[in-house]
C-alpha cells in the first residue's frame, strides 16, 4: 500500500539523510559496534547538514521544520542501513520536544544553538536502579538551597549517557508529594559531583553508549529548572506519546528492513535443488509478516499525522508502541529461522537485527505497561 504522508520537502530531506548515512555511517558502524560508542565528530557532521536541529526555530540556528514527518525520515533512513547505535533519535525525537515546550527564552538561547550544531549532545534520565516504569516513585532528589538545587541520586540505562553534554533529569523536589513532587532539572557536563559510570554492555544496540549516571551533591543553578517545579510528571506524560511513536516508527522501519533482507536471502539460498523461498512454509511466513507490516505501517502513519495535529492520545501511542515492537520481534525471530544456521552468524545482518530488536518491547514502557494503559482507558 503506497504511503501518502510525505511531501516534496520530506523527499528532498530523505535524499540528504540517505547520502549522509551511506557515506558517514554505514562504512564505520561495524567498528563502532566494537568500540561501544560513536565518535563525537559524527554529531557535528550531522549538525552541519541540518540533520539535528531541523525542528528548532531558525533564530536558534534550527531549520524551522517542527514536523514529525522529518523525524520519521531520519529514523527510517538510519534503520534502513542498520545504524542502531547512533543516538540521534533520542536527541531529535525526545529531548527536542522538552526543550521546545518547556525551556525559557534564556534557556533556549543558551542551549539550542549547540543542540542544532551537534556540539551539545543530549539525553534524558528517568530510569533508576530500583525504579523502571514507576516514575512517580523515583528516588533522586533535588533540594533547594538558595539559588541552586542540590541533586543526589542515580540513574541507569541512560542512552547517550557517555557522550551527553546536557541531561534532562527527573528528580523529586518534594519527596512527600508523590507524582506532584516530580520536577525536571537540566544537568550539564562538568558540574561537580555529576559522574558517569561504565558504558553498559548490552545484548544489542552495541554502538549506542548506555550508561549509569551518579549525582553526589551536584549544585545546579535554579535557572536550569525545566518548566515549573512539581510539574515534571505531567511533562513526562505529555511527551511520552511522541517518544512511543518514535519507537513505533523505528519498529516498522526495522521490520521492513528485516523482511527485505530475508526476501533477498530466500530467493538466493537453495535447498533440495530450489530456492527456499519457493517452499510453502517460507511463503506463508513472509506473507503473514508482510501483511502485518503493511497494517502496522498504516496505523503508524496515521499516528504521525495525528501527532502533528496534536491529536495523538496516550492510549493510541501505547497501542502502536506495543503492537509494532512485538511485530518487530516476531519478524526478527521468524526471519532468522528462515536463514537457518547462517542466521546465527553475527556477520549476517539478520543476527544483528534479532539482538537489536529485543529492547524495543522494554524501553519507552514495556508491552505490559502499554496494555495496562489501554485497559484503564477502557474503564477496566
Amino acid at each position: 500500500m503506497k504511503r501518502d504522508i510525505f511531501e516534496a520537502d520530506h523527499d528532498a530531506f530523505r535524499e540528504t539523510v540517505r547520502t549522509f548515512c551511506e557515506k558517514e555511517i554505514a562504512p564505520h558502524h561495524d567498528q563502532w559496534e566494537k568500540d561501544g560508542i560513536v565518535p563525537r565528530e559524527l554529531w557535528t557532521k550531522a549538525g552541519e547538514l541540518g540533520l539535528l536541529g531541523f525542528m528548532m526555530p531558525e533564530e536558534y540556528g534550527g531549520g524551522g521544520m517542527n514536523d514529525f514527518r522529518f523525524n520519521t525520515v531520519l529514523d527510517e533512513e538510519m534503520i534502513r542501513i542498520g545504524a542502531s547505535g547512533v543516538g540521534f533519535v533520542l536527541h531529535t525525537d525526545l529531548v527536542s520536544g522538552y526543550l521546545l515546550s518547556y525551556a525559557t527564552e534564556e534557556q533556549k538561547q543558551r542551549w539550542l544553538p549547540k543542540f542544532c550544531t551537534g556540539e551539545m549532545i543530549t539525553a534524558i534520565a528517568m530510569t533508576e536502579p530500583g525504579t523502571g516504569s514507576d516514575l512517580q516513585n523515583i528516588q533522586t532528589t533535588a533540594v533547594r538551597d538558595g539559588d541552586h538545587y542540590v541533586v543526589n541520586g542515580a540513574k541507569t540505562f541512560i542512552s547517550n549517557g557517555i557522550l551527553s553534554d546536557l541531561v534532562i533529569v527527573a528528580v523529586k523536589t518534594d519527596p512527600e508529594a508523590g507524582a506532584m513532587g516530580v520536577s525536571l532539572i537540566v544537568l550539564e557536563r562538568g558540574m561537580e559531583g555529576f559522574e558517569r559510570g561504565r558504558n553498559l554492555d548490552k545484548m544489542g544496540l552495541k554502538a549506542q553508549d548506555t550508561a549509569e549516571l551518579f549525582f553526589d551533591n551536584v549544585r545546579v543553578p535554579v535557572g536550569n529548572l525545566l518548566g515549573e517545579e512539581g510539574k515534571g510528571f505531567i511533562y513526562l506524560m505529555e511527551k511520552l506519546p511522541q517518544e512511543r511513536l518514535a519507537i513505533s516508527v523505528g519498529a516498522m522501519a526495522a521490520t521492513r528492513a528485516i523482511l527485505d533482507m530475508t526476501l533477498d536471502y530466500v530467493k538466493e539460498r537453495k535447498a533440495f535443488g530450489k530456492p527456499i523461498g519457493s517452499f510453502q512454509n517460507s511463503r506463508f511466513v513472509l506473507a503473514e509478516l508482510e501483511t502485518e507490516m503493511q497494517i502496522g505501517q498504516a496505523f503508524v502513519d496515521k499516528s504521525i499525522v495525528a501527532l502533528s495535529k496534536g491529536e495523538l492520545t496516550i492510549e493510541e501511542a501505547a497501542m502502536g508502541k506495543w503492537w509494532t515492537t512485538e511485530l518487530q520481534n516476531k519478524a526478527a525471530a521468524k526471519c532468522l529461522q528462515l536463514h537457518g544456521g547462517y542466521g546465527y552468524m553475527t556477520e549476517y545482518p539478520i543476527s544483528k537485527a534479532y539482538t537489536d530488536s529485543r529492547i524495543q518491547t522494554i524501553y519507552g514502557g514495556t508491552t505490559e505497561i502499554m496494555k495496562e494503559i489501554i485497559g484503564r482507558t477502557m474503564g477496566l
